[in-house]
């Protein structure tokens, strides 16, 4: 048992230095990853904001009111009508007939007098043109960049990236060349 016990001690403190070992390689300024690609430390990561407000788009319009009514009951157009129709009505006969004529003419044209006034009052309109205002979109605060610092043999640099590398950069000759330079071991996760 004691053996069993030694032994495991003994494989535990093997993965302990293994994994501390590995994260020392990580943590390095400098790293030569798989197929001899050089990485760099990232330092630092601040994302690079862009902020759009609400605009407003304003365009004329041509609005119609219709205009009081001045003579809501129609006695103009009726009692006009009527003046009309009986002047009509009289022209036409004799005698007791001309009476009866007139007296048509006149309840003929006083109703036509009133329906004609009725239509007018009805089409009676104005037309302005008034300015009408809307806001379009919204606010938003969305990230467009990120400006990364790495350090590669002792040096700072920064560059700006489409997106957060993670913790390491790419590097050529102590440059970041690629944007997508990724942890593999990030992804897998």
């Amino acid at each position: 048992m004691k053996s069993l016990m030694t032994s495991t001690l003994y494989l535990a403190v093997g993965a302990t230095m293994a994994l501390g070992v590995a994260g020392c390689n990580r943590d390095a300024d400098a790293a030569v990853g798989e197929a001899g690609s050089k990485f760099a430390r990232v330092v630092s990561v601040d994302p690079v904001r862009e902020q759009t407000q609400p605009q407003q788009e304003c365009h004329d319009v041509v609005v119609n009111r219709h205009v009081p009514v001045k003579d809501p009951n129609q006695l103009a157009g009726t009692a006009i009508g009527a003046v009309a129709g009986g002047l009509l009505g009289n022209q036409v006969g004799h005698g007791n007939g001309r009476t009866l004529a007139t007296v048509a003419g006149a309840v003929g044209g006083g109703y036509a007098g009133k329906r004609i006034q009725e239509n007018r009052q009805a089409n009676n309109v104005t037309q302005s043109v008034q300015r009408r205002c809307q806001t379009v979109g919204q606010a938003t605060d969305k990230v467009v960049a990120y400006d990364v610092k790495y350090q590669y043999n002792g040096v700072t640099r920064s560059v700006r990236m489409d997106h957060d590398p993670g913790d390491r950069v790419e590097v050529q000759e102590g440059v970041v060349s690629v944007s997508d330079a990724r942890d593999p071991r990030q992804s897998a996760q």
